[in-house]
């Protein structure tokens, strides 16, 4: 509908104008959110966030990546090298940019509208012009920028859990790598052992000192520790390569140097404690969960106060006909609630709310449960470890040493001592499986504290018996 009046073109000017500087004020930040991605994930793990720069020679972060790949990578460089590095992690941070860019569209008033007509006869000419604002998108610009910022928090809060849960998978890698590397070399000296007790038993079957049957089962073990040395090696370069895919390095930078042992055991286990209280501080799944319910209840607010008129345009006209001096006026749209009154947006939103409400408490139900779960499976793996170092390997060289000394008096045979051989260094070999086992439960408790929530772990029997082919 339109009303004319005397409205000056000078005062409609000066409205459009401070529309404009109104809409105008939405801008890029500086950092693009990735200082506070850096932030949270420092806080859970030691290390910041960086991007390379995209041109230069004098950038930090290659230089620190060089630096890293000259000597053997400890678990925190692997890490630091993969935040740096991964094209995965930047991928996820490059999601930063189009939640900004939502943000500012969100605070800037849509483009006026612009209407032309021309109409002639009789020997007269009418044109009609106007200029057209939509109001109700400039009265809900403070609730929709809030809408897109806390959106916005949550591609932080995403980008940061990519990062955390990138960190732990990097480090789960790294002890994965060193085990597997020396389970490798200790196959290598069951292998020998056994090629070493082949050759012994061929010797005396040819002199008539030994049966037909104690010298198949020599070579069949001979035999078997050979194709176990081949599974281990392949282990060790496939380890080896889902780390390299994890710190994102190719080419040269695949030659990279692992240390020949995992770290010892710390002295003493961390306590329970307030691991559960912790985790809902901690969690960044939980954070984001909290913050979708608070985004929804937001929008739900917002499409309360559009359901019932949603379109409304406002702006100024003028009319010119031959003859005539030119009409101003101003002209108002408005949307008639006539078939759709906004009761299906607004049940839907409610849908919405509840859904997110449910999905938090969800979220936070499974992340106690996967803390306590993490906390049980880091204990347990401790106390296995530290038996194995303190008792099992011990009593194992202890009895090679005796053994030693039996043989020494002729009271054991040579292949009395080989076995005892082979059976301590299968014994060393499942220690070093316990050791990784400790480092992988200690990384998942971290990440169901501070991420997104560990791996479940279900601990098999594994001891130097087991490990051991029958001889």
């Amino acid at each position: 509908m339109t009303k004319q009046s005397s409205l000056p073109p000078l005062r409609a000017i000066a409205a459009s104008a401070l529309v404009l500087v109104l809409s105008g004020c939405a801008t890029f930040s500086q950092d693009g959110g990735l200082d506070s991605v850096s932030a949270l994930t420092k806080e859970r793990t030691g290390q910041d966030v960086r991007l390379p720069k995209a041109t230069g020679n004098a950038d930090p972060a290659r230089e620190e990546l060089a630096r890293l790949m000259k000597s053997p990578l400890s678990a925190d460089d692997a890490v630091r090298i993969a935040l740096l590095n991964n094209r995965g992690l930047r991928a996820s941070l490059a999601g930063l940019g189009v939640a900004e860019a939502d943000l500012v569209q969100a605070g800037r008033m849509s483009n006026p509208s612009f209407s032309f007509s021309r109409m002639s006869g009789g020997g007269e000419t009418e044109i009609e012009r106007s200029v057209m604002f939509d109001l109700v998108g400039l009265v809900t610009i403070p609730i929709r920028r809030d809408i897109e910022a806390r959106r916005f928090e949550g591609a932080k809060l995403v980008a940061a859990l990519d990062a955390v849960n990138l960190a732990a998978d990097t480090r789960k890698a790294w002890f994965t790598a060193v085990a597997a590397s020396q389970s490798a070399r200790y196959a290598d000296q069951v292998r020998e052992a056994a090629q070493a007790s082949a050759e012994l038993a061929q010797r005396m079957a040819r002199v008539g000192n030994l049966s037909a049957l104690d010298q198949a089962r020599e070579q069949a073990f001979s035999a078997e520790a050979t194709a176990q040395l081949a599974r281990a090696r392949h282990n060790a370069t496939a380890a080896r390569e889902q780390l390299a895919r994890l710190m994102g390095v190719w080419g040269e930078h695949t030659a990279f140097q692992l240390p020949e042992r995992l770290p010892d055991l710390p002295a003493a286990p961390r306590e329970a404690a307030n691991i559960e209280s912790l985790a809902m501080e901690q969690r960044l799944d939980v954070r984001l969960s909290r913050l979708d319910t608070e985004s929804t209840a937001r929008a739900l607010g917002l499409t309360k106060a559009t359901g019932f008129i949603n379109v409304l345009d406002a702006g100024y006209a003028n009319t010119s006909k031959s003859g005539s001096p030119r009409e101003n006026g101003y002209e108002v749209e408005l949307v008639l609630p006539i078939f759709d009154w906004g009761g299906a947006r607004v049940a839907k939103a409610q849908s919405l709310y509840m859904q997110a409400v449910h999905r938090t408490a969800h979220t936070a139900t499974v992340a106690r449960s996967q803390v306590r779960e993490a906390y049980s499976a880091y204990r347990t793996t401790y106390d296995l470890s530290k038996q194995y170092r303190d008792e099992v390997v011990p009593l194992q060289k202890k009895i090679s040493e005796e053994t030693l000394l039996r043989y020494n008096g002729m009271l054991a045979s040579v292949f009395e001592l080989l076995a005892d051989a082979r059976t301590q260094v299968t014994g060393v070999n499942a220690a070093i499986q316990a050791q990784r086992d400790y480092w992988l439960a200690e990384t998942d408790l971290q990440a169901a504290i501070n991420g997104s929530g560990g791996a479940s772990v279900s601990l098999g029997a594994s001891s130097a018996a087991e490990a051991a082919p029958e001889h």
